[in-house]
């Protein structure tokens, strides 16, 4: 499997969480569409950051697969590995954490530049997300792969976001009724489906 395939499901690791509930009060928001396209361009200002940023140092480093012949794991393998136990043991002990932070009560009344700080903000900082990063970063180069492998990665996790956004533009009024309920499912469940996509990559990479 070619390796930016390999890469794409964690995609849905990226937004799990905080991330696509965001998304969900923005697009039921004052300012819904301007505010949730503000709130895409910092996410993807802050992935495209995130992923060159550590692609670009570890191939500085000079991390990458064994010459031609040789088998075994390189210290950067057991790192990605670790990282990956690391991340599903975050989302599994945050798996009950089904309320919404209160600040999110905030982005009702959102303006389309507090979207944009908090769509680079959030991705950027958060520890789930900068894990994945790093994951997504070191792969990459590790198996010496050009940089431009990461876009189908941040094209995904893109789409995955603006996915409340599309529901608002495809229902309009409809969707402050369809939202919430997609926003409780999303929170409730997302966890699972993180520790999926977690244990798949794993498996592929091991």
């Amino acid at each position: 499997m070619p390796h930016f395939l390999t890469i794409l499901p964690m995609a849905v690791v990226m937004v799990a969480g905080p991330q696509i509930v965001s998304a969900v009060f923005l697009a039921i928001s004052d300012q819904a569409r301007r505010s949730s396209i503000a709130y895409l361009l910092g996410v993807a200002l802050a992935v495209t950051i995130g992923v060159t940023l550590v692609y670009t140092v570890a191939s500085l480093l000079g991390v990458s697969a064994p010459p031609s012949g040789e088998s075994g794991k390189s210290l950067v393998d057991y790192v990605i590995i670790a990282l990956f136990l690391l991340l599903a043991v975050r989302v599994y002990l945050r798996r009950n954490e089904s309320e919404p932070p209160k600040w999110m009560g905030k982005l009702a009344t959102a303006t389309p530049r507090f979207a944009f700080k908090l769509g680079f903000l959030l991705f950027l900082l958060m520890p789930t997300d900068v894990i994945t990063m790093v994951v997504v970063g070191l792969y990459l180069a590790r198996h010496d792969d050009p940089l431009f492998y990461a876009v189908p990665f941040i094209l995904l996790t893109l789409l995955i976001v603006s996915i409340p956004l599309l529901v608002l533009l495809l229902l309009g009024h409809r969707a402050e009724t369809t939202l919430p309920k997609v926003r409780a499912w999303m929170t409730a469940n997302s966890w699972i489906v993180s520790e999926i996509v977690i244990a798949f990559f794993l498996i592929l990479f091991l």
